[in-house]
């Protein structure tokens, strides 16, 4: 027995065999927020094999205080976070496979990561891209780890194509925008995010090492101010639009927008058209006429009327102080003629 995970191996339901399993598994974290961080920490420690990282953002120091992977060093850096969290899980744990992608979770990359991973869990802060993979969790038949947190509050559910109910039978339709609470307008407590984020990779880690038989069934919740935790049943909807009807509306992109308000951002996100490359050496010197720019090898940052802007090679540009997409299209169009 590897020493390493003799402590986790000994457990009855696991044993030899299922750590053995684990190593041998490949999940994928979408969104290395203060539920990505915690929850790809706790895996590539438990032995999991290979970590897919996926994240559009960098690290800023306003992460700091709930997303435990990252440091001052990777804020002053201005690091994508996919980059910083593959160096630090790295340091953890040297034999760790992993593969990251600085990008924007599209059809196309939701695919891949369903394709060659055994689970992809959520980490993510909207409903639209959760949608997008439950479409490719149940197009494909591979199990996905939902989880969310604001305020104190989270909850989590393992969704199981085939014997679970998918995300759309609970929420057919996303909330109406300004309806939810969001951690713009309700805050999120570190901790709250965390214990959301162990109970995810908790039920992950009975997945891949083959004891699905373990998992909860239905929604649980938590919420850390009033301790109290729960669990909600989930039923499977038979007119669901996605996993009885099989209309994957976001797989197929005939759902979505070109633009995302981002959780605990002032700004709005601007996703090029597909396949955009942009040189960033070039723009920095054309950009640079205007005023001060930043660039490190993942992005470029300056300003452009008072609004800061993060660029990236694919694309796609964080405009910040405004909340309005229609400003933020604006800006990208005058600034990149695109």
């Amino acid at each position: 027995m590897n020493r390493r995970y003799a402590r986790q191996a000994i457990l009855p339901w696991l044993g030899e065999a299922g750590q053995a399993r684990l190593g041998a598994a490949t999940a994928a974290v979408v969104g290395l927020g203060a539920l990505g961080c915690t929850s790809s920490s706790l895996l590539a420690r438990a032995g999991v094999g290979r970590l897919l990282l996926v994240d559009r953002d960098f690290v800023e120091t306003s992460n700091l205080a709930r997303q435990v992977l990252f440091t001052e060093a990777d804020a002053a850096q201005r690091l994508p976070k996919a980059v910083a969290a593959e160096a630090h899980l790295r340091e953890a744990r040297s034999d760790l496979a992993t593969e990251i992608f600085v990008a924007d979770l599209d059809a196309e990359l939701a695919r891949h990561l369903f394709a060659r991973c055994d689970l992809v869990l959520d980490g993510t802060d909207n409903f639209e891209t959760r949608y997008l993979i439950n479409d490719a969790s149940v197009s494909t038949g591979k199990p996905w780890g939902y989880a969310g947190a604001v305020s104190t509050y989270g909850s989590v559910m393992l969704f199981r194509p085939g014997e679970t109910a998918c995300l759309r039978c609970l929420f057919p339709q996303a909330p109406a925008p300004g309806s939810a609470p969001t951690c713009d307008t309700a805050g999120v407590l570190g901790p709250a995010a965390a214990a959301v984020a162990a109970i995810q990779a908790g039920e992950a880690i009975k997945l891949l090492a083959g004891r699905a038989d373990l998992c909860a069934s239905g929604l649980l919740t938590l919420d850390l101010m009033t301790w109290t935790f729960g669990r909600a049943p989930a039923l499977r909807d038979p007119d669901c639009p996605c996993c009885a009807e099989r209309r994957f509306d976001f797989l197929d992109e005939h759902s979505g927008s070109r633009t995302y308000r981002l959780c605990g951002r002032d700004g709005i996100m601007v996703l090029a058209p597909k396949g955009t490359r942009l040189d960033l050496k070039t723009i920095e010197k054309r950009l640079s006429s205007m005023g001060p720019v930043f660039s490190n090898p993942y992005l470029l940052q300056t300003e452009w009327e008072g609004h800061p802007v993060t660029l990236y090679e694919d694309g796609r540009a964080l405009i910040q102080n405004t909340g309005d997409p229609a400003r933020a299209r604006i800006l990208y169009s005058k600034y990149l003629g695109m």
